[in-house]
């Protein structure tokens, strides 16, 4: 926030004795027209919240979501073409429309330059229907028949090995990441992987509803095998159904996935047959391209066991399962009626969208990532959406937030000196990165036909599979971003100890120059305050000031910790959202002791910026309780019940509806909003969790 909005909001406050005389009413009055207008319009009501969307019939104390958002979440009518609509949904439609803007100035304009040219030429062959629908399976007929070729175990493998660039699936998967002993290096990282559905639940359960949701995948496996004119299809399907079973029942639990102890297991590539015999790894890592010397299992167990698997099952049911997922991969690129079969499935029986999004819209998604062409759009993203006095701005809300963390640091009861010291020079050495890149990404050498979509797609991987492989023995690039400018997100990347926030997030309701500082703070203050607590939560604790992968706990502070998270987990584990599926809280763990944490941080840092005195009283709410209703408007979605179970299952954050209640942990958010024993979200004070 700007020093003079800080300063003004301070002096807007020293005239306020009370808000119910009417002298000090109208000094009020006038202290905020002053304040209006000397920041200028926030974009959400009159200071940063917009409070037509309350519900001041539901006590805060009882549900702060439906208080804080309610009327809107009862008149919202979600769109057909959409599973949930909250805030991020929104910022994301204006960037997708602002990504559009900028490509429809490609498509008008002459003399285009190189990465113009990429990004209209795709554009292009995204949107060309006519086209798409005349070729049907042919753009992927040659992955077709390599895989009824399929002759040997071989062969199989080399399919598997293929996968990243033809869009089939394999058992094994693999990547490129940093070493976690060393993140100055890269490493090739391997785990188990193969399935369709959103977890291992939806194969395992017995529960009815997960029942159903197999019925009706069998019934799309066969009729997308029936493209392909496969024999006996429903068979195939039942086959495929029961293989990816196998599969989903020696994968280890989503909770148990992200322990980044259990998901260490180094080994020397030499040593590879020995410790995984049984398959063939030099002509399966052949595919790929990469040469690092050391590798590392995420799932020793379920890769042996995965190993046996495909030496158990016949050729012939591979090649079906293999046929069945390079089709419903690259569904989205082929002609409509693939494209709509698949959808019917994943989009409507699974996610509850009764109607696919707009084809440019997909279009730009497809073109967004970092390994597609994101980044070529970034670029004219920024210069013409990206004010740089948002980039200054956020760097000193990232400071204020650092200090307000050090000084928590300081003084938590629970945490030893020797800890503490070793945190204080993790959070230190955070580094924000803000915005976009200061190298833009390079695509020389990169071959795009405005008549050829799975090609693109194709050339695409190709690319940036051979810059990985150029660079892998190379030290690791720190000025690499894993997001987008255009993307609405943030993220904190242990191996490299930095915060990263995209130039996208950094609008209303997250961020707005002309917003109240309570608003800011409660909103992308408590966004900074959650990357930088990704560093201190429960797997990313694990990670020392310079990346590497130790423990600089020492053990009765690791255990005080570790007592606190598991309170944590437990609260969350009590939301039930839908009856009998209750969310996960030892698997969204980290992003609950993110958000619990970064709301800790930013209403310390807020604290701070008032310098002592009180905020002003705008609206008839206080600078608290402005702070928090930020924080919960960020929150506000509205969903499918398709799309909250496949949250439930498959994501590593609880639902927005219970990432707001995250302030009853907070003893402020009590007094702001008078909450009581006996409402629905009391918390005794022994029971709130106060971790950072």
């Amino acid at each position: 926030m700007k020093q003079k909005l800080l300063a003004l909001a301070i002096a807007a406050s020293l005239g306020l004795a009370g808000c119910g005389q009417p002298e000090q009413n109208k000094q009020q009055a006038a202290d905020k027209t002053a304040m209006e207008e000397e920041m200028g319009q926030a974009e959400l009501g009159s200071f940063g919240v917009d409070l037509s969307a309350r519900n001041e019939a539901v006590k805060p104390g009882d549900d702060f979501f439906m208080y804080a958002g309610g009327t809107w979440y009862d008149n919202y009518e979600l769109p057909a073409d959409k599973t949930r609509f909250g805030a991020f949904t929104a910022l994301a439609e204006r960037s997708e429309e602002q990504v559009k803007n900028i490509i429809d100035g490609l498509m008008e304009k002459e003399n285009l330059n190189a990465d113009e040219q990429l990004v209209h030429d795709f554009f292009v062959s995204y949107m060309d229907v006519e086209t798409l629908n005349e070729k049907g399976l042919t753009p992927i007929s040659d992955v077709l028949s390599s895989i009824d070729a399929i002759a040997s175990t071989k062969d199989l493998t080399e399919v598997f090995g293929k996968s990243w660039l033809t869009g089939a699936s394999s058992p094994i998967d693999t990547g490129m990441w940093y070493n976690r002993l060393d993140p100055n290096e890269y490493q090739l990282s391997v785990g188990v992987g193969g399935l369709s559905l959103p977890d291992r639940d939806y194969y395992i359960s017995d529960h009815e509803r997960f029942v159903k949701i197999r019925e009706a995948y069998l019934a799309h496996i066969e009729q997308m095998l029936n493209f392909a004119g496969v024999e006996n299809a429903a068979e195939e399907a039942a086959t495929i159904l029961q293989l990816e079973t196998e599969i989903a029942n020696i994968q280890w639990p989503r909770e148990k996935r992200r322990d980044r102890d259990l998901t260490l297991n180094q080994i020397e590539r030499s040593k590879l047959t020995d410790a995984y015999p049984q398959f063939d790894w030099d002509t399966f890592l052949a595919q790929t391209g990469f040469q690092a010397p050391e590798l590392n299992i995420t799932q020793p167990e379920p890769i042996k066991d995965v190993i046996d698997i495909i030496n158990e099952t016949s050729l012939d049911d591979w090649k079906a399962y293999l046929t069945y997922h390079t089709i419903k991969n690259n569904a989205g690129l082929l002609s409509e009626d693939i494209y709509l079969a698949n959808f019917d499935f994943y989009g409507t029986t699974l996610s509850g969208q009764q109607e696919p999004r707009p084809r440019w819209k997909r279009a730009v998604s497809q073109m967004s990532s970092t390994e597609s062409l994101g980044f070529a759009i970034g670029k004219i993203y920024v210069t013409e959406y990206f004010p740089e006095s948002s980039k200054a701005q956020m760097a000193e809300l990232v400071e204020n937030l650092r200090t307000a963390l050090g000084e928590r640091i300081d003084n938590l009861d629970w945490m030893g000196e020797e800890t503490k010291v070793n945190a204080k020079e993790k959070l230190m050495a955070f580094r924000p990165k803000i915005g976009y890149p200061d190298k833009w990404q390079s695509f020389d050498g990169l071959t795009i036909n405005s008549d050829d979509l799975v090609g693109n797609v194709r050339h695409l991987r190709e690319f940036f599979k051979a810059e990985d492989i150029e660079k892998e023995l190379d030290k690791t690039d720190r000025e690499r971003w894993g997001m987008t400018p255009q993307r609405v997100n943030a993220y904190y990347n242990s191996s490299f100890n930095e915060i990263v926030f995209p130039a996208a997030i950094l609008q209303p309701p997250f961020f707005d120059p002309n917003a109240d500082a309570a608003v800011n703070y409660g909103a992308i203050g408590a966004v900074i305050g959650h990357e930088m607590g990704h560093g201190f939560d429960d797997q990313g604790s694990k990670s020392d000031a310079n990346g590497i992968q130790r423990n600089w706990w020492t053990d009765s502070d690791r255990a005080a910790f570790e007592k606190k998270a598991d309170m944590l987990a437990e609260q969350y584990n009590q939301y039930e959202p839908i009856e009998g599926n209750f969310v996960n809280g030892r698997n969204s763990l980290g992003e609950n002791i993110g958000d619990v944490g970064g709301l800790s941080m930013a209403y310390h840092a807020y604290k701070l910026s008032l310098n002592g005195e009180e905020a002003p009283v705008i609206d008839g709410l206080t600078g608290d309780q402005r702070f928090f209703l930020a924080w919960a408007q960020v929150w506000r979605e509205k969903r499918t019940e398709e799309s909250m179970l496949n949250q439930l299952r498959g994501g590593t954050h609880a639902p927005g509806r219970y990432r707001a209640q995250a302030p009853r942990n907070h003893d402020a958010w009590y007094e702001a909003f008078n909450v009581q024993p006996g409402d629905d979200l009391y918390l005794p004070p022994e029971e709130r969790v106060r971790i950072w």
